[in-house]
């Protein structure tokens, strides 16, 4: 049977026809009854058994395991309590003491955190790129690079990484290539189709959708990447629940169609900030502005639901802009129904120093904006009355 569509699969997760419920049972059990003490042995030397221990496997989590590994095209997944579980989990589980990490330079803030105050405490270090820069991920690695990471788009930059040149320079030197997709989603983006090997995401946001539920997913291209990243996850502990995993994969269900709204909706509302006066650079990848939109239509269905723009009169302007809309709402996170606005210089990205803002290109002016799934014409409508109230 040919690969299944993503409208077909988030409907229906692979099981066998037969009589049974239409919704898939949420197990809600820590622990299983056994029976004997050599099933119970068993289990404790297998890998990710779903009847056994739910820290370790349970079958309402490997449906939505099976499900998102199907969309991405990957063997096997994890998934985990969030995103910051998935991510923390598998990269320390592919790299040890005297590693090289190569990395994009704009990043999820919690990831940068993870590379350049946690890592180095191991003896692992991080140099970070320009993905935009033409040769950047080949003249970085070495030897020593056990670790390729993109973001693609990035966050909150929206800059494009070129994940076919990101992969073959990790596979040149024997490293993993490794990238967060939870901006641009399987229904826009599948990164192991252009060679890499782990694609996470944040459930929290789009696979959810309804900002409801916490949660992550790691994607492996091997059962043998699974075998290597399920045991760190099994000591480290991010499990998610039965609830929040079924949550994830009931939001599923109607992700292709809530992505492809908000890519249209994210494109009008970037061309109306595009031709706004008080508005000096919209980043958004669907602008032919954009510096990397060939590439971005080169390997990607869909230019996602994110957008950022930076506004005239920096930090004062962006923070006025923030607390003015009235249909968009100012919170973070990103992914959900409701249209949300944030100004990552003094919130997501607060926490990092003046430098590494500067690196990851994140001026003071900078809104990043997460489109939901309202009118287009009620957002620029609310958008036009902030920047208005912004001046």
């Amino acid at each position: 049977m040919p690969r299944r569509k993503p409208e077909t699969a988030v409907v229906h997760p692979k099981k066998g026809k037969g009589h049974g419920p239409m919704v898939e049972p949420v197990h809600l059990t820590t622990t299983w009854q056994l029976d004997s003490a050599k099933q119970g042995a068993a289990f404790s030397s297998a890998l990710g058994p779903e009847a056994f221990y739910t820290r370790w496997g349970n079958p309402t989590t490997r449906v939505l395991e099976e499900s998102v590994a199907e969309l991405e095209g990957g063997a096997k997944a994890i998934a985990t309590g969030s995103g910051m579980g998935a991510i923390s989990s598998a990269i320390l589980a592919v790299v040890s003491k005297g590693d090289l990490v190569v990395a994009g330079k704009s990043l999820y803030s919690a990831t940068t955190e993870l590379f350049t105050r946690v890592l180095p405490r191991w003896g692992v270090e991080t140099t970070f790129v320009d993905p935009a820069k033409r040769g950047s991920w080949r003249e970085a690695v070495t030897k020593n690079t056990t670790l390729v990471y993109a973001e693609s788009p990035a966050n909150p930059t929206m800059g494009i990484t070129d994940l076919r040149e990101a992969a073959e320079a990790a596979h040149a030197v024997g490293a993993i290539a490794m990238t967060d997709n939870t901006f641009a989603t399987p229904i826009n983006q599948r990164p192991i189709e252009h060679g890499f090997d782990v694609v996470l995401h944040s459930a929290t946001k789009y696979l959810g959708g309804h900002t409801d539920v916490t949660a992550g997913v790691i994607v492996m291209k091997t059962d043998e990447l699974w075998d290597r990243i399920w045991f760190l996850y099994k000591i480290l502990g991010p499990a998610i629940g039965p609830m929040d995993a079924y949550l994830v994969r009931r939001g599923m269900k109607t992700l292709p169609q809530r992505v492809r709204q908000q890519n249209a909706t994210a494109q009008a509302l970037a061309e109306f900030l595009e031709d706004h006066a008080q508005v000096e650079r919209v980043h958004y990848p669907g602008l032919k502005t954009f510096p990397q939109h060939a590439l971005a239509k080169r390997q990607m269905d869909g230019f996602g639901g994110m957008l950022s723009f930076e506004i005239k009169g920096g930090r004062a302007a962006g923070i006025r802009f923030v607390e003015s809309v009235e249909v968009a709402t100012l919170a973070v996170s990103l992914g959900g129904a409701e249209t949300l606005v944030q100004h990552p210089a003094s919130m997501t990205h607060g926490p990092l120093t003046d430098e590494e803002r500067a690196l990851s290109g994140i001026s003071d002016g900078l809104i990043r904006v997460s489109v939901g799934l309202e009118h287009v014409d009620d957002l620029i409508a609310d958008f036009a009355q902030a920047l208005k109230k912004a001046r």
